[in-house]
């Protein structure tokens, strides 16, 4: 393993295959809700594997059959309560997006169980996204009380258009991996079972490819992402402004109420 990685905490690293990393979300006893700590290694791991002459594609996935819970609540807090936390994490969203859509290297997502908030920007971005039938992909941040930002603005409309994407973005509705692939908000839908190998399977044929050919293609395509640059940046800054709104500590209450008794494929949010 290369020393870039070595630092990590809350992403661990494997090589499932030839010049194919696979990077896994794990917060244990959490569903890999992103404290943080993860909320910083998924900004700034996407320029380390931009960077890594060693990788030609890349797997994203969440430890222990869930994708990601969405953002710790005890981080979502600190935000409402610490301006300097907020306008950190504020930067570090933005970051985010952009590292993803700026990295070279070709993309795979495998989510499964609850795929929420942090870790669903990495998951909905890949180049290739990958769900379980039964994955529950949930943006969340009306339920919390503040505007749908992070990717939403950007990636939703594009990829099921502005009506499922209004439908599912103001009334926080779960949608199935099975219902994604058919509204077109993932590029693939299989059996759980079959999930961990399809995304090697992909991977594997992506860094057999022409790392030429693939990056200038990806690049080329998220230019309908930049395009959509000044959506993104208004709806990121109505999502932060609306931590210090009236609402989030209402909202917040009511997902500590529902995470309160265990962390349940049940209870994403």
């Amino acid at each position: 393993m290369s020393d870039i990685y070595a630092t990590y905490q809350r992403l661990k690293f494997d090589w499932p295959a030839e010049r194919v990393l696979r990077v896994t979300m794990e917060n244990p006893g959490r569903l890999n809700s992103a404290d943080h700590v993860m909320h910083r290694e998924l900004v700034n791991v996407w320029r380390d594997i931009d960077a890594d002459p060693n990788v030609s594609a890349v797997i994203i996935r969440g430890a222990d059959g869930a994708f990601s819970s969405g953002g710790d609540l005890d981080l979502v807090k600190e935000m409402t309560e610490d301006f300097q936390t907020l306008t950190r994490v504020w930067k570090e969203a933005r970051d985010l997006v952009y590292n993803l859509v700026n990295c070279s290297k070709p993309m795979v997502s495998a989510m499964e169980g609850p795929a929420v908030g942090a870790g669903l920007v990495a998951g909905l971005l890949a180049d290739i996204s990958i769900a379980a039938r039964d994955a529950r992909i949930i943006d969340g941040h009306t339920r919390l009380g503040v505007a749908a930002g992070d990717h939403a603005a950007i990636v939703w409309p594009l990829l099921c258009g502005l009506a499922k994407s209004k439908y599912y973005l103001m009334l926080c509705e779960p949608v199935s991996g099975e219902e994604a692939e058919r509204i077109g908000l993932v590029s693939l839908c299989v059996d759980s079972s079959e999930l961990h190998d399809k995304s090697i399977e992909i991977a594997k044929k992506l860094a057999a490819g022409s790392p030429t050919a693939l990056r200038w293609t990806k690049y080329a395509l998220n230019n309908w992402l930049r395009m959509a640059g000044p959506t993104f940046d208004t709806s990121l800054a109505l999502e932060f402004l609306g931590f210090k709104g009236p609402d989030v500590q209402e909202g917040l209450n009511s997902l500590r109420e529902k995470r309160r008794p265990n962390f349940t494929k049940d209870c994403p949010l």
